[in-house]
Protein backbone atom coordinates (compact mmCIF):
# COMPACT_ATOMS: atom_id res chain seq x y z
CA UNK A 1 0.00 0.00 0.00
CA UNK A 2 1.34 3.40 -0.64
CA UNK A 3 2.41 5.52 2.27
CA UNK A 4 3.08 9.05 0.53
CA UNK A 5 1.00 10.83 -2.24
CA UNK A 6 -2.34 12.58 -2.76
CA UNK A 7 -5.66 10.95 -1.62
CA UNK A 8 -8.01 11.16 -4.71
CA UNK A 9 -11.17 9.49 -5.18
CA UNK A 10 -11.90 6.64 -7.56
CA UNK A 11 -14.86 4.47 -8.76
CA UNK A 12 -15.47 1.04 -8.02
CA UNK A 13 -14.17 0.15 -11.75
CA UNK A 14 -11.56 2.09 -13.30
CA UNK A 15 -12.76 2.95 -17.13
CA UNK A 16 -10.72 1.69 -19.48
CA UNK A 17 -9.16 -1.63 -17.81
CA UNK A 18 -10.06 -4.37 -19.99
CA UNK A 19 -9.04 -6.61 -17.23
CA UNK A 20 -11.39 -5.70 -14.90
CA UNK A 21 -13.77 -8.49 -14.80
CA UNK A 22 -16.57 -8.39 -12.27
CA UNK A 23 -18.47 -11.46 -10.98
CA UNK A 24 -22.31 -10.76 -10.27
CA UNK A 25 -23.36 -12.56 -6.63
CA UNK A 26 -26.82 -14.32 -5.97
CA UNK A 27 -28.56 -12.83 -3.33
CA UNK A 28 -27.72 -14.47 -0.05
CA UNK A 29 -30.66 -16.27 2.47
CA UNK A 30 -32.40 -13.65 4.20
CA UNK A 31 -31.71 -10.27 2.48
CA UNK A 32 -33.12 -7.52 3.16
CA UNK A 33 -34.89 -5.07 0.83
CA UNK A 34 -31.70 -2.85 0.67
CA UNK A 35 -29.55 -6.12 -0.06
CA UNK A 36 -31.55 -7.40 -2.97
CA UNK A 37 -31.82 -3.65 -4.41
CA UNK A 38 -28.12 -2.97 -4.32
CA UNK A 39 -27.29 -6.54 -4.95
CA UNK A 40 -29.44 -6.40 -8.65
CA UNK A 41 -27.76 -3.07 -9.30
CA UNK A 42 -23.86 -4.04 -9.03
CA UNK A 43 -25.03 -7.47 -10.51
CA UNK A 44 -25.84 -5.27 -13.96
CA UNK A 45 -22.05 -4.39 -14.39
CA UNK A 46 -21.25 -8.19 -14.65
CA UNK A 47 -20.30 -10.28 -17.50
CA UNK A 48 -22.91 -12.90 -15.88
CA UNK A 49 -23.66 -15.44 -18.89
CA UNK A 50 -27.73 -14.39 -19.57
CA UNK A 51 -27.71 -12.48 -16.51
CA UNK A 52 -28.41 -15.55 -14.68
CA UNK A 53 -27.40 -14.42 -11.53
CA UNK A 54 -28.75 -10.87 -11.72
CA UNK A 55 -32.30 -12.83 -12.39
CA UNK A 56 -31.89 -14.19 -9.31
CA UNK A 57 -33.03 -10.94 -7.37
CA UNK A 58 -36.31 -10.98 -9.89
CA UNK A 59 -39.62 -12.60 -9.32
CA UNK A 60 -40.21 -15.49 -11.78
CA UNK A 61 -42.32 -13.45 -13.81
CA UNK A 62 -40.19 -10.28 -14.04
CA UNK A 63 -37.31 -12.15 -14.77
CA UNK A 64 -39.23 -13.42 -18.25
CA UNK A 65 -40.36 -9.99 -18.63
CA UNK A 66 -37.30 -8.02 -18.01
CA UNK A 67 -35.41 -7.44 -21.41
CA UNK A 68 -31.94 -6.14 -20.48
CA UNK A 69 -30.49 -5.67 -23.95
CA UNK A 70 -33.40 -3.15 -24.88
CA UNK A 71 -31.56 -0.25 -23.41
CA UNK A 72 -28.32 1.08 -22.18
CA UNK A 73 -28.91 3.70 -19.63
CA UNK A 74 -25.78 5.67 -18.90
CA UNK A 75 -25.51 8.06 -15.85
CA UNK A 76 -22.50 10.10 -14.72
CA UNK A 77 -22.26 8.07 -11.57
CA UNK A 78 -24.00 4.63 -10.47
CA UNK A 79 -27.17 4.86 -9.79
CA UNK A 80 -28.44 6.30 -6.31
CA UNK A 81 -31.42 3.93 -4.25
CA UNK A 82 -33.54 5.96 -1.94
CA UNK A 83 -32.16 5.21 1.86
CA UNK A 84 -35.82 4.23 2.34
CA UNK A 85 -38.67 2.14 0.99
CA UNK A 86 -41.71 3.46 0.45
CA UNK A 87 -44.73 1.81 2.35
CA UNK A 88 -48.44 2.59 0.52
CA UNK A 89 -50.53 2.31 2.99
CA UNK A 90 -53.10 0.72 0.89
CA UNK A 91 -51.21 -2.35 0.52
CA UNK A 92 -49.69 -4.96 3.02
CA UNK A 93 -46.41 -4.90 4.67
CA UNK A 94 -45.14 -7.58 2.22
CA UNK A 95 -44.31 -5.13 -0.60
CA UNK A 96 -42.09 -2.05 -0.71
CA UNK A 97 -40.86 0.33 -3.54
CA UNK A 98 -37.59 1.78 -4.10
CA UNK A 99 -36.70 5.12 -6.33
CA UNK A 100 -33.19 4.87 -8.49
CA UNK A 101 -31.90 8.33 -9.26
CA UNK A 102 -28.95 9.78 -11.07
CA UNK A 103 -27.91 12.22 -14.09
CA UNK A 104 -28.50 10.62 -17.19
CA UNK A 105 -25.97 11.90 -20.17
CA UNK A 106 -26.89 8.95 -23.28
CA UNK A 107 -28.47 5.89 -24.01
CA UNK A 108 -27.53 3.43 -26.24
CA UNK A 109 -30.50 1.61 -27.62
CA UNK A 110 -31.37 -1.63 -29.23
CA UNK A 111 -28.99 -0.60 -32.23
CA UNK A 112 -26.26 -0.35 -30.35
CA UNK A 113 -26.30 3.26 -31.69
CA UNK A 114 -25.28 5.85 -28.74
CA UNK A 115 -27.20 9.22 -28.15
CA UNK A 116 -26.03 12.00 -25.47
CA UNK A 117 -28.44 13.97 -23.62
CA UNK A 118 -28.14 17.24 -21.73
CA UNK A 119 -27.63 15.88 -18.49
CA UNK A 120 -31.21 15.27 -16.90
CA UNK A 121 -32.49 13.67 -13.74
CA UNK A 122 -32.89 10.02 -14.10
CA UNK A 123 -35.89 8.63 -12.04
CA UNK A 124 -36.89 5.26 -11.93
CA UNK A 125 -38.96 2.75 -9.27
CA UNK A 126 -38.01 -0.58 -8.19
CA UNK A 127 -40.86 -2.67 -6.35
CA UNK A 128 -40.39 -5.58 -4.20
CA UNK A 129 -42.11 -7.88 -3.09
CA UNK A 130 -42.05 -10.70 -0.17
CA UNK A 131 -42.46 -14.06 -1.62
CA UNK A 132 -41.94 -17.78 -0.69
CA UNK A 133 -38.65 -19.26 -0.74
CA UNK A 134 -36.70 -22.72 -0.54
CA UNK A 135 -36.12 -21.64 3.12
CA UNK A 136 -39.23 -19.21 3.68
CA UNK A 137 -39.65 -16.06 2.66
CA UNK A 138 -37.73 -13.85 0.43
CA UNK A 139 -37.43 -10.19 -0.98
CA UNK A 140 -37.64 -10.43 -4.89
CA UNK A 141 -37.84 -7.57 -7.01
CA UNK A 142 -41.44 -7.77 -9.25
CA UNK A 143 -41.53 -4.32 -11.59
CA UNK A 144 -38.41 -3.57 -13.15
CA UNK A 145 -37.38 -1.21 -16.08
CA UNK A 146 -36.15 -2.86 -19.27
CA UNK A 147 -32.93 -2.39 -19.65
CA UNK A 148 -29.63 -1.53 -18.12
CA UNK A 149 -28.39 1.68 -15.69
CA UNK A 150 -24.86 1.65 -15.85
CA UNK A 151 -22.43 4.86 -14.18
CA UNK A 152 -19.84 6.28 -16.63
CA UNK A 153 -16.62 3.91 -15.79
CA UNK A 154 -18.63 0.88 -16.11
CA UNK A 155 -20.02 1.86 -19.29
CA UNK A 156 -16.53 2.75 -20.56
CA UNK A 157 -15.25 -0.71 -18.92
CA UNK A 158 -18.12 -2.93 -20.27
CA UNK A 159 -18.24 -1.33 -23.96
CA UNK A 160 -16.42 -0.39 -26.79
CA UNK A 161 -16.89 1.75 -29.63
CA UNK A 162 -16.94 -0.07 -33.19
CA UNK A 163 -16.80 1.26 -36.36
CA UNK A 164 -19.29 -1.17 -38.92
CA UNK A 165 -19.09 0.58 -42.88
CA UNK A 166 -21.87 1.12 -45.58
CA UNK A 167 -21.51 2.59 -48.76
CA UNK A 168 -22.56 6.40 -49.52
CA UNK A 169 -25.79 6.22 -51.65
CA UNK A 170 -26.02 8.35 -54.62
CA UNK A 171 -22.87 7.73 -56.39
CA UNK A 172 -22.36 5.56 -59.15
CA UNK A 173 -20.55 1.98 -58.66
CA UNK A 174 -17.22 3.31 -59.66
CA UNK A 175 -17.67 5.94 -56.71
CA UNK A 176 -18.77 3.45 -54.43
CA UNK A 177 -16.80 4.14 -51.04
CA UNK A 178 -17.76 3.01 -47.52
CA UNK A 179 -18.59 5.51 -44.37
CA UNK A 180 -18.10 4.86 -40.82
CA UNK A 181 -21.48 4.38 -38.59
CA UNK A 182 -20.03 3.96 -34.60
CA UNK A 183 -21.71 1.67 -32.21
CA UNK A 184 -21.74 0.28 -28.35
CA UNK A 185 -20.58 -2.92 -28.49
CA UNK A 186 -19.73 -5.10 -25.08
CA UNK A 187 -15.93 -6.09 -24.35
CA UNK A 188 -15.31 -9.42 -24.47
CA UNK A 189 -18.94 -11.82 -24.45
CA UNK A 190 -22.09 -10.31 -24.15
CA UNK A 191 -24.31 -11.90 -21.81
CA UNK A 192 -27.09 -11.51 -23.76
CA UNK A 193 -26.24 -13.20 -26.62
CA UNK A 194 -22.95 -15.31 -25.96
CA UNK A 195 -21.15 -13.82 -28.78
CA UNK A 196 -17.30 -12.91 -28.79
CA UNK A 197 -16.65 -9.10 -29.82
CA UNK A 198 -16.27 -10.02 -33.15
CA UNK A 199 -19.55 -11.74 -33.69
CA UNK A 200 -21.38 -8.82 -31.84
CA UNK A 201 -19.43 -6.70 -34.48
CA UNK A 202 -20.10 -9.25 -37.36
CA UNK A 203 -24.00 -9.40 -36.09
CA UNK A 204 -24.13 -5.58 -35.90
CA UNK A 205 -23.35 -5.00 -39.19
CA UNK A 206 -25.51 -7.48 -40.84
CA UNK A 207 -28.48 -5.97 -39.42
CA UNK A 208 -28.08 -2.52 -40.96
CA UNK A 209 -27.04 0.82 -40.53
CA UNK A 210 -28.50 2.90 -37.40
CA UNK A 211 -31.31 4.66 -37.55
CA UNK A 212 -29.33 8.43 -37.75
CA UNK A 213 -27.18 7.62 -40.59
CA UNK A 214 -29.64 4.79 -43.22
CA UNK A 215 -30.66 7.78 -45.18
CA UNK A 216 -27.58 8.02 -46.27
CA UNK A 217 -26.04 4.81 -46.44
CA UNK A 218 -27.15 1.21 -47.56
CA UNK A 219 -25.53 -1.98 -47.14
CA UNK A 220 -24.69 -4.87 -49.79
CA UNK A 221 -25.97 -7.50 -47.78
CA UNK A 222 -29.21 -8.87 -48.80
CA UNK A 223 -32.52 -7.92 -46.55
CA UNK A 224 -32.24 -10.03 -43.68
CA UNK A 225 -29.02 -11.85 -43.83
CA UNK A 226 -27.43 -13.19 -40.70
CA UNK A 227 -25.32 -15.00 -39.07
CA UNK A 228 -26.11 -19.09 -39.74
CA UNK A 229 -27.99 -19.90 -35.95
CA UNK A 230 -25.63 -21.08 -33.42
CA UNK A 231 -22.79 -19.03 -34.03
CA UNK A 232 -21.41 -17.43 -31.53
CA UNK A 233 -17.74 -17.05 -31.52
CA UNK A 234 -16.02 -15.90 -34.83
CA UNK A 235 -12.07 -16.02 -34.91
CA UNK A 236 -9.33 -15.63 -36.99
CA UNK A 237 -7.18 -18.85 -38.24
CA UNK A 238 -3.36 -19.24 -38.17
CA UNK A 239 -3.39 -17.69 -41.57
CA UNK A 240 -5.23 -14.60 -39.97
CA UNK A 241 -8.57 -15.48 -42.57
CA UNK A 242 -11.95 -14.91 -40.83
CA UNK A 243 -14.62 -17.61 -42.27
CA UNK A 244 -18.03 -15.98 -42.00
CA UNK A 245 -21.05 -18.49 -42.38
CA UNK A 246 -24.43 -16.22 -43.20
CA UNK A 247 -28.03 -17.83 -43.71
CA UNK A 248 -29.74 -18.30 -46.58
CA UNK A 249 -30.36 -14.80 -47.48
CA UNK A 250 -26.90 -14.55 -49.25
CA UNK A 251 -27.24 -17.53 -51.10
CA UNK A 252 -27.70 -16.27 -54.10
CA UNK A 253 -25.40 -13.20 -53.90
CA UNK A 254 -23.10 -12.27 -57.23
CA UNK A 255 -19.37 -12.13 -56.64
CA UNK A 256 -19.31 -8.30 -57.32
CA UNK A 257 -21.91 -7.66 -54.20
CA UNK A 258 -19.95 -10.54 -52.34
CA UNK A 259 -16.99 -8.68 -52.43
CA UNK A 260 -18.24 -5.57 -51.59
CA UNK A 261 -19.75 -7.42 -48.74
CA UNK A 262 -16.60 -9.17 -47.73
CA UNK A 263 -14.76 -5.50 -47.48
CA UNK A 264 -17.47 -4.26 -45.17
CA UNK A 265 -16.35 -6.77 -43.13
CA UNK A 266 -13.02 -5.98 -42.83
CA UNK A 267 -12.98 -2.58 -42.31
CA UNK A 268 -15.08 -3.28 -39.71
CA UNK A 269 -12.75 -5.64 -37.86
CA UNK A 270 -9.59 -3.37 -39.23
CA UNK A 271 -9.08 -2.10 -35.74
CA UNK A 272 -11.08 -4.91 -33.80
CA UNK A 273 -9.02 -7.99 -33.27
CA UNK A 274 -5.63 -8.11 -31.96
CA UNK A 275 -3.82 -9.26 -34.76
CA UNK A 276 -5.07 -7.82 -38.27
CA UNK A 277 -7.51 -9.64 -40.58
CA UNK A 278 -5.82 -10.85 -43.40
CA UNK A 279 -8.85 -11.75 -45.33
CA UNK A 280 -12.42 -12.78 -45.29
CA UNK A 281 -14.48 -15.83 -46.63
CA UNK A 282 -18.09 -15.43 -46.76
CA UNK A 283 -19.76 -18.60 -46.41
CA UNK A 284 -23.17 -19.72 -47.18
CA UNK A 285 -25.44 -21.66 -45.59
CA UNK A 286 -24.38 -25.28 -46.59
CA UNK A 287 -21.02 -24.33 -45.66
CA UNK A 288 -19.63 -23.74 -49.30
CA UNK A 289 -17.52 -20.40 -50.12
CA UNK A 290 -19.64 -17.29 -51.20
CA UNK A 291 -16.68 -15.59 -51.96
CA UNK A 292 -13.55 -14.60 -50.25
CA UNK A 293 -11.76 -11.24 -49.96
CA UNK A 294 -8.29 -10.25 -49.17
CA UNK A 295 -7.43 -7.15 -46.80
CA UNK A 296 -5.44 -5.41 -49.80
CA UNK A 297 -7.81 -6.38 -52.59
CA UNK A 298 -10.72 -4.02 -50.13
CA UNK A 299 -8.34 -0.70 -50.39
CA UNK A 300 -10.71 -0.28 -53.63
CA UNK A 301 -13.43 0.36 -51.55
CA UNK A 302 -11.98 2.31 -48.77
CA UNK A 303 -13.33 5.10 -47.24
CA UNK A 304 -12.32 8.39 -49.01
CA UNK A 305 -9.04 9.57 -47.30
CA UNK A 306 -8.24 6.77 -45.14
CA UNK A 307 -6.22 4.83 -47.62
CA UNK A 308 -3.59 7.01 -49.99
CA UNK A 309 -5.09 10.41 -48.80
CA UNK A 310 -2.44 13.47 -49.03
CA UNK A 311 0.06 13.92 -46.12
CA UNK A 312 0.55 17.63 -47.24
CA UNK A 313 -0.42 20.31 -44.90
CA UNK A 314 -0.99 24.25 -46.32
CA UNK A 315 -1.24 27.40 -44.23
CA UNK A 316 -1.15 31.02 -44.75
CA UNK A 317 2.37 32.57 -44.64
CA UNK A 318 2.97 35.99 -43.30
CA UNK A 319 3.03 37.78 -46.44
CA UNK A 320 -0.58 36.18 -47.12
CA UNK A 321 0.28 33.78 -49.00
CA UNK A 322 -0.76 29.93 -49.54
CA UNK A 323 2.07 27.94 -48.53
CA UNK A 324 2.21 24.17 -49.05
CA UNK A 325 4.58 21.45 -46.26
CA UNK A 326 5.19 18.66 -48.44
CA UNK A 327 4.12 15.33 -47.73
CA UNK A 328 5.84 14.05 -44.64
CA UNK A 329 4.47 12.04 -41.72
CA UNK A 330 6.42 13.60 -39.11
CA UNK A 331 5.26 17.10 -40.62
CA UNK A 332 8.50 18.89 -40.75
CA UNK A 333 8.67 19.01 -44.93
CA UNK A 334 10.28 22.60 -45.82
CA UNK A 335 7.53 25.03 -46.70
CA UNK A 336 7.16 26.01 -50.36
CA UNK A 337 5.14 28.53 -52.43
CA UNK A 338 1.52 26.56 -54.07
CA UNK A 339 1.51 26.88 -58.06
CA UNK A 340 -0.99 29.19 -59.21
CA UNK A 341 -2.25 33.02 -58.04
CA UNK A 342 -2.36 31.70 -54.03
CA UNK A 343 1.18 31.45 -53.86
CA UNK A 344 2.40 33.98 -55.93
CA UNK A 345 -0.24 36.53 -57.21
CA UNK A 346 -0.99 40.04 -56.17
CA UNK A 347 -4.38 38.81 -53.76
CA UNK A 348 -3.02 38.46 -49.70
CA UNK A 349 -5.67 35.78 -48.15
CA UNK A 350 -6.19 35.39 -44.78
CA UNK A 351 -8.11 31.38 -44.68
CA UNK A 352 -7.81 28.91 -47.36
CA UNK A 353 -9.27 25.38 -48.04
CA UNK A 354 -7.58 22.85 -50.23
CA UNK A 355 -9.89 20.32 -52.40
CA UNK A 356 -9.09 16.83 -51.16
CA UNK A 357 -7.41 16.20 -54.78
CA UNK A 358 -5.30 19.21 -54.24
CA UNK A 359 -5.78 20.65 -57.87
CA UNK A 360 -7.69 23.90 -56.72
CA UNK A 361 -7.70 25.51 -53.92
CA UNK A 362 -10.89 28.46 -52.10
CA UNK A 363 -9.47 31.21 -50.35
CA UNK A 364 -11.10 34.46 -48.25
CA UNK A 365 -9.72 37.50 -48.49
CA UNK A 366 -8.15 39.72 -45.75
CA UNK A 367 -11.61 40.86 -44.43
CA UNK A 368 -13.56 37.87 -45.35
CA UNK A 369 -16.07 39.38 -47.18
CA UNK A 370 -15.24 37.64 -50.49
CA UNK A 371 -14.34 33.59 -51.48
CA UNK A 372 -12.29 32.56 -54.48
CA UNK A 373 -11.52 29.81 -56.44
CA UNK A 374 -8.10 29.12 -58.12
CA UNK A 375 -6.30 26.55 -59.45
CA UNK A 376 -2.92 25.28 -57.45
CA UNK A 377 -1.02 25.04 -61.04
CA UNK A 378 1.49 27.25 -62.65
CA UNK A 379 -0.51 29.72 -65.22
CA UNK A 380 -4.18 29.32 -63.09
CA UNK A 381 -5.65 32.58 -62.94
CA UNK A 382 -7.89 34.26 -60.63
CA UNK A 383 -11.09 35.34 -61.60
CA UNK A 384 -13.73 37.39 -59.69
CA UNK A 385 -14.66 36.20 -55.93
CA UNK A 386 -17.29 33.48 -56.11
CA UNK A 387 -19.30 34.15 -53.04
CA UNK A 388 -19.92 37.52 -50.98
CA UNK A 389 -20.29 38.78 -47.48
CA UNK A 390 -22.14 41.93 -46.54
CA UNK A 391 -21.66 41.69 -43.01
CA UNK A 392 -20.24 44.64 -41.40
CA UNK A 393 -17.57 43.14 -39.35
CA UNK A 394 -15.00 40.96 -40.26
CA UNK A 395 -16.38 38.00 -37.73
CA UNK A 396 -19.52 38.03 -38.82
CA UNK A 397 -18.88 37.39 -42.68
CA UNK A 398 -17.14 33.94 -44.02
CA UNK A 399 -16.24 31.36 -42.48
CA UNK A 400 -12.97 29.13 -43.53
CA UNK A 401 -13.96 26.85 -46.60
CA UNK A 402 -14.05 23.12 -46.98
CA UNK A 403 -14.27 20.29 -49.76
CA UNK A 404 -16.27 17.35 -49.71
CA UNK A 405 -15.33 13.80 -51.40
CA UNK A 406 -17.33 14.92 -54.08
CA UNK A 407 -15.85 18.47 -55.10
CA UNK A 408 -17.87 20.31 -54.00
CA UNK A 409 -17.00 23.74 -51.97
CA UNK A 410 -18.75 24.55 -49.05
CA UNK A 411 -19.10 28.10 -46.98
CA UNK A 412 -21.12 29.90 -44.45
CA UNK A 413 -21.93 33.31 -44.45
CA UNK A 414 -21.99 34.33 -40.68
CA UNK A 415 -23.96 37.60 -41.49
CA UNK A 416 -26.64 38.27 -38.68
CA UNK A 417 -29.03 39.90 -41.64
CA UNK A 418 -28.45 37.01 -43.76
CA UNK A 419 -26.98 33.86 -42.41
CA UNK A 420 -26.08 31.20 -45.06
CA UNK A 421 -24.72 27.98 -45.99
CA UNK A 422 -23.36 27.42 -49.41
CA UNK A 423 -22.10 24.94 -51.49
CA UNK A 424 -20.88 25.37 -55.01
CA UNK A 425 -21.03 22.52 -56.77
CA UNK A 426 -17.58 21.16 -58.20
CA UNK A 427 -15.93 24.35 -56.67
CA UNK A 428 -16.70 26.32 -59.86
CA UNK A 429 -21.15 26.03 -60.29
CA UNK A 430 -23.23 28.43 -59.09
CA UNK A 431 -23.43 29.24 -55.03
CA UNK A 432 -26.83 27.44 -53.92
CA UNK A 433 -28.23 27.72 -50.32
CA UNK A 434 -28.53 24.54 -47.86
CA UNK A 435 -31.19 24.15 -45.71
CA UNK A 436 -29.97 23.61 -42.44
CA UNK A 437 -32.01 23.31 -39.02
CA UNK A 438 -30.80 26.54 -37.23
CA UNK A 439 -32.37 26.74 -33.36
CA UNK A 440 -33.14 29.98 -31.05
CA UNK A 441 -31.46 32.40 -33.38
CA UNK A 442 -28.34 30.36 -33.47
CA UNK A 443 -25.46 30.78 -36.41
CA UNK A 444 -22.96 28.86 -38.27
CA UNK A 445 -19.66 30.41 -37.19
CA UNK A 446 -17.33 27.43 -38.47
CA UNK A 447 -18.06 24.12 -40.63
CA UNK A 448 -15.83 21.55 -41.61
CA UNK A 449 -17.20 18.19 -44.04
CA UNK A 450 -16.13 14.82 -43.02
CA UNK A 451 -14.44 12.96 -45.56
CA UNK A 452 -16.99 10.50 -46.77
CA UNK A 453 -19.06 14.13 -47.70
CA UNK A 454 -22.16 12.90 -45.70
CA UNK A 455 -21.76 14.39 -42.93
CA UNK A 456 -21.29 17.77 -41.75
CA UNK A 457 -19.57 19.55 -38.24
CA UNK A 458 -20.84 23.04 -37.70
CA UNK A 459 -20.07 25.15 -34.88
CA UNK A 460 -23.18 26.58 -33.87
CA UNK A 461 -23.07 29.89 -32.03
CA UNK A 462 -25.66 31.42 -29.89
CA UNK A 463 -24.57 34.34 -27.49
CA UNK A 464 -21.52 33.93 -25.92
CA UNK A 465 -21.29 30.14 -26.44
CA UNK A 466 -20.55 28.00 -29.29
CA UNK A 467 -21.67 24.05 -29.59
CA UNK A 468 -20.29 21.35 -31.89
CA UNK A 469 -23.21 20.10 -34.42
CA UNK A 470 -22.75 17.07 -36.52
CA UNK A 471 -25.46 17.18 -39.18
CA UNK A 472 -26.57 14.57 -41.85
CA UNK A 473 -26.31 15.76 -45.73
CA UNK A 474 -29.14 14.21 -48.05
CA UNK A 475 -29.34 14.43 -51.29
CA UNK A 476 -32.57 14.49 -53.71
CA UNK A 477 -32.56 14.41 -57.28
CA UNK A 478 -30.16 13.13 -59.90
CA UNK A 479 -26.25 14.02 -59.13
CA UNK A 480 -25.83 17.54 -60.70
CA UNK A 481 -29.00 18.76 -60.17
CA UNK A 482 -29.55 17.23 -56.56
CA UNK A 483 -31.51 19.40 -53.94
CA UNK A 484 -28.80 19.17 -50.71
CA UNK A 485 -29.85 19.65 -47.35
CA UNK A 486 -28.40 19.21 -43.49
CA UNK A 487 -30.49 17.51 -41.41
CA UNK A 488 -30.94 15.75 -38.02
CA UNK A 489 -28.37 18.16 -36.39
CA UNK A 490 -27.28 16.08 -32.78
CA UNK A 491 -24.61 17.07 -30.49
CA UNK A 492 -21.09 16.28 -31.12
CA UNK A 493 -19.28 17.77 -28.14
CA UNK A 494 -22.34 17.56 -25.56
CA UNK A 495 -19.52 17.89 -22.24
CA UNK A 496 -18.13 20.89 -23.76
CA UNK A 497 -19.69 23.96 -22.68
CA UNK A 498 -17.94 26.17 -25.63
CA UNK A 499 -16.19 25.03 -28.56
CA UNK A 500 -13.20 27.26 -30.23
CA UNK A 501 -12.07 25.38 -33.07
CA UNK A 502 -12.51 21.66 -34.51
CA UNK A 503 -11.48 19.63 -37.00
CA UNK A 504 -12.49 15.65 -38.22
CA UNK A 505 -9.66 12.96 -37.30
CA UNK A 506 -10.98 9.74 -39.14
CA UNK A 507 -13.96 8.54 -40.37
CA UNK A 508 -16.32 8.61 -37.34
CA UNK A 509 -13.89 11.17 -34.65
CA UNK A 510 -12.89 14.84 -34.36
CA UNK A 511 -10.66 17.00 -32.51
CA UNK A 512 -12.02 19.69 -30.95
CA UNK A 513 -10.47 22.67 -28.98
CA UNK A 514 -12.98 24.00 -26.10
CA UNK A 515 -14.05 24.51 -22.34
CA UNK A 516 -16.08 21.95 -20.04
CA UNK A 517 -18.04 24.35 -17.48
CA UNK A 518 -15.84 26.79 -15.11
CA UNK A 519 -12.66 24.76 -16.75
CA UNK A 520 -9.92 25.74 -18.73
CA UNK A 521 -8.93 25.21 -22.36
CA UNK A 522 -8.54 21.51 -23.61
CA UNK A 523 -8.17 19.63 -26.47
CA UNK A 524 -9.63 16.19 -26.87
CA UNK A 525 -11.00 13.58 -29.47
CA UNK A 526 -14.24 13.34 -29.44
CA UNK A 527 -16.89 10.49 -31.75
CA UNK A 528 -19.24 11.86 -33.93
CA UNK A 529 -22.04 10.39 -32.16
CA UNK A 530 -21.21 12.28 -29.16
CA UNK A 531 -19.64 9.70 -26.93
CA UNK A 532 -15.94 10.82 -25.69
CA UNK A 533 -12.93 7.85 -25.92
CA UNK A 534 -11.52 6.95 -23.01
CA UNK A 535 -7.60 8.36 -24.28
CA UNK A 536 -9.78 11.08 -25.21
CA UNK A 537 -7.85 14.18 -23.43
CA UNK A 538 -4.48 15.56 -25.41
CA UNK A 539 -1.58 17.02 -24.07
CA UNK A 540 -2.25 21.09 -23.26
CA UNK A 541 -1.19 23.76 -25.77
CA UNK A 542 -1.78 27.51 -24.84
CA UNK A 543 -4.17 29.70 -26.84
CA UNK A 544 -5.27 27.29 -29.84
CA UNK A 545 -7.10 29.75 -32.34
CA UNK A 546 -7.29 26.58 -35.06
CA UNK A 547 -6.81 22.60 -35.26
CA UNK A 548 -6.16 20.56 -38.14
CA UNK A 549 -6.29 16.54 -38.59
CA UNK A 550 -5.97 14.31 -41.15
CA UNK A 551 -7.86 11.17 -41.55
CA UNK A 552 -4.60 8.60 -40.99
CA UNK A 553 -3.65 8.48 -37.05
CA UNK A 554 0.14 8.79 -38.13
CA UNK A 555 -0.09 12.33 -39.50
CA UNK A 556 0.58 14.56 -36.98
CA UNK A 557 -1.78 16.94 -34.99
CA UNK A 558 -1.57 20.85 -36.26
CA UNK A 559 -2.97 23.88 -34.24
CA UNK A 560 -2.48 27.34 -34.80
CA UNK A 561 -1.88 28.78 -31.37
CA UNK A 562 -1.40 32.65 -30.09
CA UNK A 563 2.27 33.10 -29.31
CA UNK A 564 3.95 29.82 -30.32
CA UNK A 565 2.42 29.67 -34.32
CA UNK A 566 1.88 26.67 -36.01
CA UNK A 567 2.89 23.57 -33.67
CA UNK A 568 2.22 19.67 -34.05
CA UNK A 569 1.15 17.04 -32.02
CA UNK A 570 2.81 13.25 -32.82
CA UNK A 571 1.22 10.25 -31.41
CA UNK A 572 2.74 9.01 -28.11
CA UNK A 573 5.03 13.16 -28.22
CA UNK A 574 4.68 16.39 -26.98
CA UNK A 575 3.56 19.88 -29.29
CA UNK A 576 6.29 20.93 -30.85
CA UNK A 577 6.55 24.21 -32.50
CA UNK A 578 6.88 23.77 -36.67
CA UNK A 579 6.47 27.23 -38.05
CA UNK A 580 6.89 30.72 -35.57
CA UNK A 581 4.90 32.72 -38.21
CA UNK A 582 2.02 31.76 -40.53
CA UNK A 583 -1.47 30.87 -39.56
CA UNK A 584 -4.87 28.83 -40.80
CA UNK A 585 -3.30 25.48 -41.43
CA UNK A 586 -5.07 23.03 -43.19
CA UNK A 587 -4.94 19.33 -44.24
CA UNK A 588 -6.74 19.14 -47.99
CA UNK A 589 -10.29 19.06 -47.29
Amino acid sequence: MPVTGDVKAVDASQPGDSQVQVYAVAPRDGATPNEVVDGFLESMTSDDSDFRTTRQYLTKKASSDWKPGALTTVLANAPNRSDRPVHDSDRSTDEVTYTLTGEEVATVDGQNAYQPVAPTDYSQTLNLVRQKGADGSEWRIDRVPDGLVLGQSDFKRLYRSVNKFYFATGRTEAQSTLVADPVYIRNRTDPATGMDTVTQAVRSLLRGPTDWLRPVVASRFPAGTGLRKGVTSLTPDDRNVLKVPLNKKADGVGQRSCRMMASQVLFTLRDLTSARVEQVELQRSDGSALCVLGADQAEEYAPDGSSGGSDSQYFVDAKGHVERIPGSTRGSGEPEPVAGPFGSGSLRVSAVGVARDEQSAAALSPNKDALYVAPLATGGELGAPVVTSRATKAGDRLTAPSWDSRGDLWVADRDPDNPRLLRLADGTGKPEEVTVPILDGSRITALRLSSDGVRIALMMTLGDRTTLQIGRIERQGPQGKEQVSVVDLRHAAPQLADVTAMSWSGGSRLVVVGKEEGGVQQVRYVQADGSTPSSGVLPGVNQVRAIAAADDEQLPLMADTVGDGIVKLLPGDNWQTVLKEGSALVYPG
